[in-house]
């Protein structure tokens, strides 16, 4: 029988519930604490700020949250369930005995993973009587799902992008305009932290503490209006386990057990929606999960889990979000310009964090000049070329094949394939030295 290279699942096969790995954590989760006195956050001033639905979700012990047929409707439209490829040719390139497979959240029209909170958010905003949402943007993959989100949901759109990425990738600008978003580069002048940060420097490279900062003060002041993340928080990983499920399906579908799974981190969602739900099984030493090692990724420039400190940080830079116990650098950090936008937080997700924290993850560091090369090098092989973001966890797969092949194991290896690269060529011109 010929082999399966590519790893469907039928319309029907969408899941019906996401994954909540707060009940199962191995620890008790640290409640999030009020910035003005460093109490306990309430549930009322989170839903000040965020869709009350969100909030309950949020502070949910519930296992499984069922996702409303609309949702599910809209994630139909995004191409879901979205297929899971075995990158042979990348295999036999580097001549390992290993099997490296891709779960393709590349494929949704904003091009990546995003939208799969994205529409959450904006149809529970909607439900709510909200008539503009406030977000910031690193390399603008969530700028753009949101953007798309909210067009489909009738809502109007505010994104402050971090101004690097706003003058490195200005089509992701246009695209998010193209759907109807207003957007403006951060610092912008349209808060008053921003101004503030621009009377000391007009060219203030920004950075995503400060974008949320300008979001949130942008929401406080205005009406009628929420504001919105594409990582970080539990609601956020909780939607994202659409993805992770569907992997579960897949490897049960196909017969594949897996020994090592790979996401990148920036604030997590991506690497949590992917892999939390396995990481579910391996708690609750289910299906033989136990063994499964699972890798968080993140650049050298940026090293939130591997350099950071474990402890209670403000996850903006202005100090309006709530406290969170995370890996930080500190929310004051400005990470240096490289092309991986979106992985240039300064703290990881408080799950995420927990779960490194207890050793039940293990996280890995690689410099942009290693990940583009492994991008250049997917992209001659099987003519995908991966955003800058999710060329760190490609790099981490091919790293731990070629270990394989020193060793002999026939190890199988799934990474999230998380965004497309085709808003970030410049970046592969800048970093690998094209004319």
């Amino acid at each position: 029988m010929k082999e399966t290279i590519k790893l469907t699942l039928e319309p029907e096969e969408l899941p019906k519930q996401w994954y909540n790995l707060l009940v199962d954590s191995p620890v008790e989760f640290p409640i999030y604490l009020d910035p003005s006195n460093n109490e306990p956050m309430s549930p009322q001033k989170l839903m000040a700020l965020f869709p009350i639905e969100c909030v309950k979700q949020e502070l949910s012990n519930q296992r499984y949250i069922d996702i409303p047929e609309e949702i599910r409707t809209a994630y139909y439209r995004l191409g879901r369930p979205s297929p899971m490829y075995r990158a042979k040719r990348l295999e036999e390139v580097l001549k390992t005995p290993a099997k490296i497979y891709l779960k393709r959240e590349d494929l949704s029209p904003p091009g990546s993973h995003k939208p799969n909170t994205a529409i959450a958010q904006a149809y529970y905003a909607r439900q709510e009587g909200c008539t503009e949402l406030v977000t910031e943007t690193g390399a603008g993959q969530w700028g753009s799902a949101l953007s798309y989100s909210c067009a489909l949901m009738g809502i109007t759109l505010q994104v402050y992008m971090v101004r690097i990425s706003y003058q490195q990738k200005p089509y992701r600008k246009y695209l998010m305009q193209v759907y109807g978003a207003n957007v403006d580069a951060s610092p912008s002048n349209k808060t008053d932290f921003g101004k503030k940060l621009l009377e000391k420097d007009p060219n203030h490279p920004g950075s995503l503490g400060i974008a949320i900062s300008e979001a949130v003060e942008h929401a406080i002041k205005n009406d009628g209006t929420k504001y919105t993340l594409g990582s970080v928080l539990n609601h956020v990983v909780l939607h994202q386990t659409v993805v992770g499920q569907e992997v579960l399906l897949q490897m049960k579908k196909y017969e594949i057990k897996p020994d090592i799974m790979i996401g990148c981190v920036g604030g997590g969602s991506n690497f949590a929606g992917f892999s939390f739900p396995s990481i579910g099984k391996k708690l609750r030493k289910e299906d033989g999960f136990e063994d499964l090692r699972i890798i968080a990724v993140e650049p050298t420039a940026c090293p939130s889990i591997n350099k950071g400190e474990y402890r209670y940080d403000l996850g903006d830079t202005a100090g309006y979000a709530p406290l969170a116990k995370m890996y930080t650098l500190g929310h004051d950090f400005v990470p240096p310009p490289i092309h991986a936008g979106g992985l240039r937080y300064h703290g990881a997700a408080p799950l995420v964090s927990l779960l490194a924290h207890e050793k039940v993850i293990e996280s890995q560091a690689y410099p942009q000049e290693e990940i583009f090369a492994s991008a250049q090098l997917l992209a001659k092989v099987e003519g995908l070329v991966a955003a800058p973001e999710t060329a760190h966890a490609l790099h981490a797969a091919i790293m731990e094949a070629k270990k394989c092949k020193e060793t002999g194991e026939a190890k199988t290896i799934i990474y999230n394939h998380s965004g497309h690269g085709f808003f970030d060529l410049e970046g592969y011109k800048q970093v690998l030295g094209f004319d």
